[in-house]
């Protein structure tokens, strides 16, 4: 669905979402998910809000809103018929009902889309690193014959890694820089979460 989108209407500077699930993973380092992960590949920027604080996320709050009050209350029988209701209700939003926000104007009069061309992921370089190392589909990075559990939501993406002192290594993904781990007691010590609110 994502990629569908982006490829139509480009890619967003940042997305904003709170802590539930698809947008996080209770128990993931620093709370990441597969599909932020995947954001955060393609150079969009997460900003999360703070628990119970859903007027941070306002507009969408209020969106979603009016969206149950006039396509699910009350449901209809099937799962066709409620998707033509979710289908009349995008129309009307979008193309007929003026918005107070927008000086009584409605989103597609004013909507751009973004100037960033979905293209894919970019390769992932770590020049600076010592080893550039894949993540395990168990969530792992083996150095030698030594497993360091990292987070299984990086399974499959290269990070890089660098020993900055003997036998203590930093992980980076990308620009950011995620924490250190002792090559002999095999522990990853998170540095402040990156991705923490930003609102």
């Amino acid at each position: 669905m994502f990629e569908r989108l982006f490829k139509d209407r480009g890619l967003p500077a940042n997305i904003r979402s709170d802590k539930g699930v698809p947008f996080a993973s209770a128990h993931a380092l620093f709370h990441l998910s597969k599909l932020t992960v995947w954001w955060l590949r393609l150079g969009i920027g997460i900003e999360r809000i703070q628990p119970g604080h859903p007027h941070q996320n306002g507009r969408h709050e209020r969106m979603h809103l009016t969206l149950k009050k006039e396509a699910t209350k009350p449901a209809v029988a099937n799962f066709l018929q409620q998707q033509a209701r979710f289908d009349d209700f995008i129309e009307v939003f979008n193309n007929e009902r003026p918005h107070e926000v927008l000086n009584m104007k409605c989103p597609s009069e004013v909507y751009q889309p973004s100037i960033r061309p979905y293209q894919g992921l970019p390769d992932t370089d770590y020049p600076f690193h010592d080893k550039t190392i894949v993540i395990t589909n168990c969530g792992r990075i083996c150095l030698g014959h030594k497993k360091i559990n990292f987070s299984t939501v990086f399974a499959g993406q290269a990070v890089g890694i660098k020993e900055v002192h003997d036998d203590i290594w930093l992980v980076s993904f990308m620009e950011y820089e995620l924490g250190y781990f002792d090559r002999e007691t095999r522990v990853l010590e998170p540095l402040e979460n990156p991705f923490g609110p930003k609102v």
